[in-house]
């Protein structure tokens, strides 16, 4: 038998988004993530280049799985991100994440996401770990 995922695989397993854009997950570790996406053609905005949502989603996409790799159900409180050069059709990009601080039931954390060695944006998420209940919602 294999062995049991992780919380960052288990939750990237049920991530119906992401995976229906083809979002794929490279590496995981505690406080770490790479994800990797190519631009589609339904990707592109009208002015030819990768729509900046798509690049947002995979930046959140990485976030998410870092930020989830301690246990925890996590959520981002927020996040801002910067365009930095243009993606278009046919371009592999990969997001990495990184944790920079946890305190509390809160953490920053960074991620790139790159063209090769390109920077392509910048991204910067606030994490809020969730506090589990004893009673279920319906």
């Amino acid at each position: 038998m294999g062995a049991t995922p992780g919380p960052a695989e288990a939750m990237f397993a049920a991530d119906q988004a992401s995976k229906g854009l083809g979002i794929e997950l490279l590496e995981h570790g505690e406080g770490t993530a790479e994800l990797r996406l190519t631009v589609t053609p339904a990707m592109v905005n009208g002015h030819g280049i990768a729509h900046g949502g798509y690049l947002f989603l995979l930046a959140d996409t990485a976030f998410a799985c870092a930020c989830n790799s301690h246990g925890p159900v996590t959520v981002a409180a927020g996040a801002d991100i910067d365009f930095v050069a243009p993606a278009h059709e046919g371009d592999v990009l990969v997001a990495t994440a990184r944790e920079r601080t946890r305190f509390g039931r809160s953490g920053i954390y960074d991620v790139s996401v790159k063209r090769g060695g390109e920077v392509i944006a910048e991204f910067r998420g606030r994490s809020r770990s969730v506090r589990s209940t004893t009673t279920e919602e319906p």
